[in-house]
């Protein structure tokens, strides 16, 4: 049977290791911060310590068959309820919250290790953690091309410009376009349109076209968001 000692030195360490996560996830003000991430690895480990040492007078009797390692196992699994409140979806299919939530889901693993006494892992794992949150991150830009598509956002009064006039200006001036979005501004008689050009199409030709549409009578605003590497 385990001493109290040793579930509280089980527990503060789950609680230290989860911290050390969650200080990098408070310092960018998300939800799942310093507190969040120590609840859940502690929990964790608490559970682990149940599912490990919980159940030994029962196991004792002979008619009796269970699988303890199953309470643990639920850790895993249920997590990812938490995980998902962190992630949220905004505009323009960007999605944040993805390295939270991922960190949350490892943390409980933290917790898991901790409480089953695996301690050299559970240090290694934290360690391994920080240095992905922290020193990766500086350099993500770098290690990894990222590019973004064109975008032109526009706003026309609908009564001297017709959806079928935009669409004609598009092909007559060869834009490729994937995505072509229409919405009714707050102003009276004003289209928003949001165009993603494809990635083909150079910044050059798209400026040229969003030149003409600056200078088309009716076009209220224009936005051009050039294509990042």
């Amino acid at each position: 049977m385990i001493t109290w000692q040793e579930v509280t030195l089980r527990l503060f360490l789950a609680a230290v290791m989860g911290g050390a996560v969650g200080i990098d996830r408070q310092r960018y003000e998300w939800a799942a911060g310093l507190r969040t991430h120590m609840l859940v690895c502690m929990g964790s480990a608490l559970i682990m310590i149940v599912s490990a040492y919980g159940f030994a007078g029962v196991q004792m009797e002979g008619h009796i068959s269970l699988d303890p390692s199953r309470v643990a196992a639920q850790v895993i699994s249920g997590i990812g309820f938490l995980g998902a409140g962190t992630i949220l979806f905004l505009k323009h299919e960007v999605v944040k919250g993805l390295t939270t939530a991922a960190g949350l889901w490892t943390v409980a693993g933290i917790g898991l290790a901790v409480g089953g006494g695996l301690y050299f892992a559970a240090a290694v794992t934290t360690v391994l953690v920080l240095i992905i949150l922290v020193v990766i991150k500086p350099y993500k830009k770098k290690l990894i091309v990222e590019r973004r598509q064109t975008e032109i956002q526009l706003r026309f009064n609908r009564e001297k410009i017709s959806l079928s006039q935009l669409e004609a200006m598009l092909n007559t001036n060869n834009i490729a376009y994937n995505h072509l979005k229409f919405s009714n501004a707050k102003e009276d008689n004003i289209c928003a349109v949001e165009i993603r050009i494809n990635r083909s199409m150079s910044n050059k030709a798209v400026l040229s076209f969003v030149e003409s549409l600056n200078n088309t009578n009716g076009i209220k605003e224009v936005e051009f968001r050039p294509a990042g590497i």
